[in-house]
């Protein structure tokens, strides 16, 4: 099967069971339960059970926040080998001035235009991650993240 091209425009990634299934569930499950106190009452039970709602959606929040924590820091160890590769010597002592963030957009760029890219972002000209995505000309596809 041929690899689809992967551009800025749809390189985002949804996780389908977290995004359509887990979070609008228990989105609606403190909804339910905001709705019991709200018809029923303040009862021990009913507060109870909205205080576990509302742990269960910051449960699911902080296990994606982890989850995407660790792939920034894999793409940072990635990207910091990928640079000391193909960088030329007077940007590969500057690796350690870029930012998680930078590198994460930096990801995307081909090694052709890496140093440019690179210069650019240490420069001050490209701030953002998105900036630097933008900027990037032959899309290199990353197809496995969280």
């Amino acid at each position: 099967m041929a690899e689809r091209a992967q551009t800025y425009k749809n390189h985002t990634a949804l996780f389908p069971l977290f995004h359509f299934v887990v979070s609008p569930i228990l989105l609606l499950n403190v909804l339910v339960e905001a709705r019991r106190i709200y018809y029923n009452g303040f009862t021990l039970h009913n507060i109870w059970a909205l205080v576990i709602a509302v742990t269960l959606v910051a449960l699911a929040l902080s296990a994606r926040m982890m989850a995407l924590t660790v792939q920034d820091r894999v793409i940072r160890l990635e990207m910091r080998q990928r640079l000391m590769q193909c960088l030329p010597a007077d940007l590969q002592r500057r690796v350690p001035e870029l930012s998680r963030q930078q590198l994460v957009g930096l990801r995307f760029a081909s090694d052709a235009e890496m140093a440019e890219l690179v210069r650019d972002v240490l420069e001050g000209r490209l701030k953002t991650s998105k900036e630097i995505k933008l900027r990037v000309k032959e899309w290199q596809p990353d197809w496995l993240r969280a």
